[in-house]
């Protein structure tokens, strides 16, 4: 009875791996092909689209957000077409390419960094100068006034 629960467990086993190792190989099997398709077909408009933004603008999300989204339907129609999975390792690490090339100096919110305009700025530098210099005065007139202290 338990030579036959043991072999159950073993082909139960070895069913499993041989579908893990089928869908390992089919991801894996495309891997130069479908590298090739989405660097070829997919980056170069992503490319053409980003050289015809300024540099500057390349951390704005609003100039960007539709050549990022043409990328990655991309990216997932050339898995589909050559019945690769999506996302893989592949795509992953072409993204992680691509952010290093474009969006290196872009902070997480994906926004430029870069400071107030002076309507908002100036009163957070004026006020605290006018309320030293404020505070500086009163001393100075309060220690001048010393007969009315006891």
């Amino acid at each position: 009875m338990e030579s036959h629960v043991g072999s159950a467990l073993q082909k139960h086993a070895l069913l499993w791996f041989i579908i893990a190792a089928a869908q390992c190989v089919s991801a894996q099997g495309c891997g130069s092909h479908y590298r090739y398709a989405i660097e070829e077909f997919c980056l170069a408009g992503f490319r053409e689209g980003m050289q015809e933004l300024d540099p500057s603008q390349w951390c704005s999300w609003e100039d960007t957000a539709e050549l990022y989204e043409g990328l990655t339907n991309c990216t997932y129609l050339c898995a589909e077409k050559m019945s690769c999975y999506w996302p893989n390792r592949i795509v992953d690490e072409f993204f992680i390419q691509v952010h290093r090339h474009y969006f290196h100096d872009c902070s997480m919110s994906g926004r430029r960094l870069r400071d107030p305009p002076n309507r908002i700025l100036g009163p957070f530098i004026v006020v605290p100068i006018l309320v030293t210099l404020l505070m500086t005065a009163l001393v100075v007139w309060r220690s001048k006034r010393s007969e009315g202290i006891v």
